[in-house]
């Protein structure tokens, strides 16, 4: 069965303004009678051993998972920079081994302005070698996430290039539901979706291959998500025997708060999650 999660951006704001930290999220999470959590790494206080366990041991008395840890690479970054990104991205797997956690997301890269897509591809892709080597010495999964905006894994088909290049079980994929090019959330113009570039069939082309969904929730006022097609969605999901995490990522904090907002996205998508 999936299980159904929360990433701490969906308290973005909250965590900027002092409002909570990772401790008050792991109880408002545990309130909400979710599964589990993914944990950017802007929301740990501390990298301290103990502030480490203490967080492991807080989720394990409320019966909640760790499924994740997200770093916020670039390996699209000039190549004398890429060494220190490589290092920070290896620094995270040890955190998570630390902590028992499975999986670490990654990103692509980010193409510069005025930069051939091939030049940066040619820099990214031993990187991408390199940190599934050494999440495979570990035993902690890189999750490759999808993402548009400037990023090479704007499609389906580009996720699924790196993933077959690299072939190694331990670069695996994040399907984020909202990140494809084409998303209404990740268009030029939000709201808006470009049926031309299809990017359900990018979220068809991937579900075969994620281990952990990204849900995005982008309007929610009226306790439907109003700019993404969850039951098309989870139909695609459904259909390939998808039975992973499934984790609400809100970002429609332009339009709700999140304190109202995210437990009306749990609401919503636990009658998908079932």
């Amino acid at each position: 069965m999936m299980k159904l999660g929360c990433m701490s951006l969906s308290y973005k704001d909250q965590f900027r303004d002092g409002k909570i930290d990772l401790v008050s999220f792991i109880d408002r999470v545990s309130e909400l009678g979710l599964d589990g959590i993914d944990i950017h790494t802007r929301a740990f206080a501390s990298e301290d051993p103990a502030y480490l366990r203490d967080i492991r041991m807080r989720c394990l008395q409320r019966g909640l998972a760790i499924s994740y840890i997200g770093v916020s690479n670039n390996f699209g970054r000039p190549q004398e920079e890429l060494p220190e990104v490589v290092a920070d991205v290896k620094h995270w797997v040890d955190v998570a081994e630390f902590m028992g956690i499975p999986l670490v997301r990654i990103f692509a890269a980010w193409i510069p302005e005025g930069e051939p897509e091939e030049q940066v591809w040619e820099r990214m892709m031993p990187c991408m070698e390199e940190v599934a080597a050494y999440g495979q010495e570990k035993g902690v999964v890189l999750g490759l996430h999808n993402h548009n905006h400037g990023c090479v894994t704007r499609t389906g088909k580009e996720v699924r290039k790196i993933l077959e290049t690299v072939n190694n079980p331990y670069l695996s994929h994040i399907l984020d539901t909202g990140q494809y090019v084409g998303s209404p959330g990740a268009s030029g113009q939000r709201g808006k979706e470009d049926p031309a570039l299809n990017f359900y069939g990018s979220i068809e082309e991937t579900a075969p291959l994620a281990v952990h969904v990204r849900a995005k929730v982008y309007r929610i006022e009226t306790g439907e998500e109003a700019w993404l097609n969850y039951p098309r969605i989870f139909e695609i999901l459904n259909g390939v025997n998808y039975n992973g995490w499934v984790s609400i990522v809100y970002e429609g904090q332009d339009a709700e708060e999140e304190e109202t907002a995210v437990p009306k996205a749990v609401n919503y998508l636990r009658q998908f999650v079932g």
